[in-house]
């Protein structure tokens, strides 16, 4: 990762300091490069898991980065027995490198080229990332068209307010102009949220601001060889599996500026008829945001889920 980045990603992570690792630009690669650590964590770790009654291979659930876990009966194989993988945002790179489809240096290089355009991007709007939690009654789309005109009021031209991430039922990502997200935060109380939080992100990621980073990135995958992924990999644009190489390639540039529609990709993950049993998941990479999300999404799959950190254990860091 050094070589391809030409600067100490480890040492980033570990020491910081804490405002460089959270610019976009050194976020991306440091969630790409630890979720594919966890991978190999995982794969030394080699867990068993006892079968729960039932027989068959199982299919499987989310990853930050990169893999979930389907098993048959008794079994340490859990990451050659994977069957399927979805990875948040920039992890979907990670996914797909676990699947096969990327080379790791090659998609460390692509990942490289879109945080830097993101990051120029950011730079160029006051922009940025609002969480809600919504109540039943919560209509976001209203919300955003008042917001955008709210700014239209200012003398915005043009201005951006929309979904950006879909989480778990209720709950959304708003993105958009500071001007948009600082309105919806004032009027919380008239569109049924419950509660807003701004994420400590620069910019408006997966809505049109993002634009200038789209080129950038569509060149570089020309570049570089995709390969059918060995298992199934989903995609944040549609919620559905990666069918071929040209897919890949044009739906990891519309990712940039198209919501991530994760809630979605959940029930498309674990959907199965009524009985059968939930597959094993794994959740690679820093933070175990995404288990919590399957939590709310789905009780039962999320009984079923383990985090898997880069980071050394800390149980036998103390031994």
């Amino acid at each position: 990762a050094e070589k391809v980045l030409g600067y100490d990603l480890l040492s980033l992570c570990l020491e910081g300091p804490r405002d460089a690792l959270d610019r976009t630009q050194h976020c991306q690669p440091a969630v790409f490069v630890a979720s594919l650590a966890a991978v190999e964590k995982l794969n030394h770790l080699q867990p068993e898991v006892r079968e729960r009654g039932g027989s068959g291979r199982r299919r499987l659930g989310p990853a930050r980065g990169a893999a979930e876990a389907a098993l048959g009966s008794l079994s340490p194989q859990v990451v050659e027995r994977c069957v399927a993988a979805a990875g948040y945002s920039v992890g979907e790179f990670a996914a797909l490198v676990f699947a096969g489809a990327l080379d790791f240096a090659e998609a460390l290089y692509a990942v490289k080229v879109r945080a830097e355009a993101m990051q120029r991007a950011s730079e160029a709007v006051p922009s940025g990332m609002l969480s809600v939690v919504g109540r039943r009654e919560a209509n976001y789309k209203f919300a955003c068209l008042e917001a955008r005109k709210h700014c239209e009021s200012l003398g915005i031209e043009n201005p951006v307010c929309t979904v950006s991430n879909y989480l778990f039922p209720d709950s959304r990502v708003i993105a958009g102009h500071l001007q948009a997200l600082e309105f919806l935060q004032e009027n919380a109380r008239k569109y049924y949220f419950k509660r807003t939080k701004m994420l400590p992100v620069s910019g408006a990621f997966h809505t049109r601001l993002m634009e200038p980073a789209v080129e950038p990135l569509a060149e570089v995958l020309k570049s570089i060889e995709i390969q059918k992924p060995l298992l199934c990999v989903y995609s944040n644009v549609d919620g559905k599996k990666y069918m071929h190489s040209k897919h890949i390639q044009k739906l990891l540039v519309k990712q940039v500026v198209s919501p991530v529609l994760w809630e979605q990709t959940m029930h498309s993950v674990y959907e199965r008829k009524q009985g059968t049993e939930f597959p094993y998941t794994y959740e690679v990479g820093p933070g175990n945001q995404l288990g919590a999300i399957l939590k709310q999404c789905n009780l039962k799959a999320w009984k079923q889920y383990k985090h898997v950190d880069a980071l050394q254990d800390e149980e036998a860091a103390e031994t």
